[in-house]
């Protein structure tokens, strides 16, 4: 598993090399530098938590439920703006983003909650509280705006359920709960992200929105079976796409990789995920299988939705791909995550206390 995380960050760092080669913005030029720099404290992480017992972080599960809640409503008072307008960075010396954070401390804190109520998981009081377990923090990711991670946040949860013994009666109940809010949120969003989704609907509604999607779709098809070579890749680097080192780093791999080069990665995270599954199953206990499954859901859904997004198969979002795109909180959280996934499994012979 950790040798998995390495070739991708390796991979990662050399991507982002290529999609901000010669570039003249400083943010630009530092991209490299900091994803080796914060890709080393990634790793550093991963072995402080793998030493450190799941179960242990899983006792203190509320006083981390509490942080988390509290880092999110410090978002809504003192956060920063970025760019696009949404108001989702804290400045600690570094901009960084509590709903990134939230993703794995979510993953901790409601496999504790599951672990606890597992012998009650048939009962329809114990499906509504862990709703509405997720649905707090999700709530205030959503007003930031932030509907991409929002949608994370939510896919977690219904991993995690399905793990712990999700009914199907309660899959119904789920469904009609989506379709009676389903107005509701679509009146809440703001206009940007109606606009995505209206315009993966009808492609001719915003030309200057289709235009890096029609990018995306030229780099990936002109990259054929073996590519134009790193670092040759002409969308790429003559900027015809756009925010190409995050959002579209999947087009400049098929680019300049090819077909080839493109299903490497995508083999990489899908061996990460099926030896994140194997912790599940091999895990002493409940709470540590559940840790496994958020982890490989998410990892899994997030590289789909990248994907998706570079190939125009769903609405544009704001999701990066695990471990390659550019980006320090994605990418310390979701190592944070495999650092749990080390714990579970360097515990998974030792008894329960």
């Amino acid at each position: 598993m950790l040798g998995l995380v390495v070739l991708l960050l390796i991979f990662g760092v050399l991507m982002i090399r290529s999609a901000t080669m010669d570039a003249i913005d400083p943010d630009l030029q530092n991209r490299v530098p900091r994803q080796v720099q914060f890709g080393l404290v990634g790793l550093a992480l991963i072995f402080i938590l793998a030493a450190t017992d799941y179960r242990l972080l899983g006792s203190i599960h509320n006083w981390i439920y509490g942080f988390m809640l509290g880092l999110l409503g410090l978002v809504a008072l003192l956060g920063v703006v970025g760019a696009a307008g949404a108001q989702r960075w804290l400045n600690v010396g570094i901009a960084v983003q509590p709903s990134e954070l939230s993703k794995v401390l979510l993953v901790l804190t409601l496999g504790q909650f599951l672990s606890t109520r597992y012998e009650r998981l048939d009962r329809l009081s114990t499906l509504l509280g862990s709703l509405l377990y997720m649905a707090i923090p999700a709530g205030l990711i959503f007003i930031q705006p932030d509907l991409s991670t929002s949608v994370v946040i939510m896919v977690i949860w219904f991993i995690m359920v399905w793990g712990a013994g999700l009914r199907v009666w309660h899959i119904i109940l789920f469904l009609v709960i989506v379709l009676v809010l389903a107005p509701l949120i679509w009146g809440a969003m703001e206009e940007y992200q109606r606009g995505r989704i209206i315009q993966f609907i009808n492609p001719g509604a915003d030309p200057d929105a289709q235009y890096n999607i029609d990018q995306a779709k030229i780099a990936i098809g002109s990259g054929g079976l073996l590519g134009k070579g790193y670092t040759s890749g002409t969308q790429s680097q003559l900027r015809f796409l756009r925010v190409r080192h995050t959002d579209f780093i999947f087009s400049v791999i098929a680019e300049e990789l090819g077909f080839v080069g493109a299903m490497a990665v995508l083999l990489l995270v899908g061996l990460l995920v099926l030896r994140i599954l194997r912790a599940a199953r091999i895990a002493r206990d409940a709470l540590g299988s559940l840790i496994c499954y958020g982890m490989a859901g998410w990892i899994f859904f997030q590289t789909v939705v990248s994907v998706g997004m570079n190939l125009g198969l769903i609405p544009v979002t704001g999701l990066t791909l695990p471990f390659i795109s550019s980006g320090v909180s994605s990418l310390l959280t979701v190592m944070m995550g495999i650092g749990l996934v080390e714990s579970v499994i360097m515990r998974h012979r030792q008894s329960e206390f």
